[in-house]
């Protein structure tokens, strides 16, 4: 990757955080001290972190400049086309890391940052024939769980849904279908769907995740069906107090449901359940109609951290962000229900039961972990995957779904090979299942 001036990067990055209000900074002295990170994280979660990056800054005699948004893909798309990236990015999507990899836009990690890395969060990526890594995880969380009140029983749930996320709504929808797959077909299956080498439209694994997760949710009202293509997976503040932070659907945002099918990361939307350890966590397979040789097998997620210039200094932030000491800065500025989960055993977890739970089944307890498998697809697959449950959710007759898997296995024909659509140029990453601890 040629070097760009650090005059020019810097320029530009201020330029686009005055206009658009995208990642940049300016630091005086040298600007290879200086990092500037673009991650995911707002709010609290984004104080906790730039919290922990200044007390890492005391030590490491780096200046770390950090800018969160929600809107990560259009921010650094943007950034990328103006010529101005940050030096480290945090995304959590293989699919996107692997087409920016194939681009020449991310630097292979060096050894000391790469050690931190293991499957099913970090998989190699073949690049002109050399084997190397190019992403490592900062933080983890644990999909395959469904979360109740301890109150409410667990035999008869009535599912809380809630399918709006702005530009990536339907991604509780594909969850669901993904998990059902994964605990039905098994993690070979998986495997060779995420990747693109599975057919939509014919293979019955497939249709038979989606017809399961519509019998799972059983009959619902179009006022219903309505109410969930608009809630946010967040649910809503209390009306009482309009500007609190959204409370979660299992706190009132949809009265009646009991029962949620959501990642370990939903533990910060409730607060005050963690705190009494009023509501309860579980495995999601009873719930699945999957087999019972995928019961301890669970999908995961993670917000990886890439580096994207020739700053040495990101390389050692990656590297001291994964340390045990890096985490352990992270935990302690960190709000209890906020946490991060890590994908070691030794590393810090949060201490409440919920968290302790959670962080069982990531380190140790599971058999197998796979990557998410919407995150592990090309965007283009993965946003017509976010498309198509929106649709089936709304109308989930056999046509309707026979029109969807056709136009899925359309979009994956034309992008087989590899999950940048580049033939040739990259090998899929087909190690994102494994067990824990890499």
């Amino acid at each position: 990757m040629r070097r760009r001036t650090s005059v020019l990067r810097l320029a530009l990055a201020a330029c686009l955080l005055a206009l658009a209000a995208l990642t940049g900074g300016c630091a005086g002295g040298d600007t290879h001290r200086t990092v500037v990170v673009l991650g995911p994280w707002t709010g609290p979660e984004g104080a906790a972190f730039e919290d922990a990056l200044a007390r890492l800054s005391h030590r490491s005699g780096h200046h770390y400049v950090y800018k969160g948004t929600r809107s990560l893909r259009e921010t650094l798309v943007a950034q990328l086309e103006a010529g101005a990236p940050p030096d480290v990015a945090v995304l959590n999507s293989i699919g996107e890391l692997t087409e920016y990899a194939a681009d020449g836009r991310l630097e292979p990690l060096s050894p000391q940052a790469a050690e931190r890395g293991y499957p099913p969060w970090s998989p190699t990526l073949t690049l002109d024939g050399r084997h190397r890594t190019y992403w490592v995880p900062l933080r983890v969380n644990l999909k395959s769980l469904v979360w109740s009140k301890r109150a409410t029983g667990t035999e008869a749930p009535d599912w809380c849904v809630g399918m709006a996320a702005q530009a990536t709504s339907g991604w509780p929808g594909t969850d669901w279908v993904e998990d059902i797959l994964l605990h039905q077909a098994g993690p070979d299956t998986y495997t060779r769907w995420a990747t693109g080498r599975l057919d939509w439209k014919h293979d019955p694994a497939v249709r038979r995740a989606f017809t399961t997760w519509s019998e799972i949710l059983g009959p619902r009202s179009p006022k219903s069906v309505e109410r969930s293509l608009t809630m946010s997976f967040e649910g809503t503040p209390d009306p009482k107090h309009p500007n609190a932070p959204k409370r979660g659907l299992l706190g009132g945002s949809l009265p009646g449901c009991t029962h949620e099918h959501q990642g370990s990361f939903i533990r910060s939307l409730y607060p005050g359940a963690m705190a009494d350890n009023s509501l309860r966590v579980e495995p999601a397979a009873r719930f699945l109609h999957g087999r019972a040789a995928y019961k301890d097998t669970y999908e995961v997620s993670g917000d990886m951290a890439a580096v994207l210039t020739d700053n040495p200094a990101a390389q050692d932030l990656v590297t001291l962000l994964t340390s045990e000491n890096g985490r352990k800065t992270w935990s302690r500025r960190t709000e209890p229900h906020l946490r991060p989960f890590f994908p070691d055993a030794t590393d810090p977890q949060p201490g409440d039961p919920t968290g302790l739970a959670v962080a069982s089944y990531l380190t140790h307890d599971a058999d197998t972990l796979c990557f998410d498998a919407s995150d592990v697809m090309p965007p283009v697959l993965r946003d017509a995957f976010y498309r198509a449950v929106l649709t089936y959710f709304q109308d989930p007759r056999t046509g309707t779904l026979d029109t969807l898997l056709g136009q899925l296995e359309t979009v994956r024909s034309q992008i087989a090979v590899t999950p940048s659509g580049r033939s040739g140029q990259v090998h899929a990453p087909d190690d994102i299942c494994a067990s824990p601890g890499g």
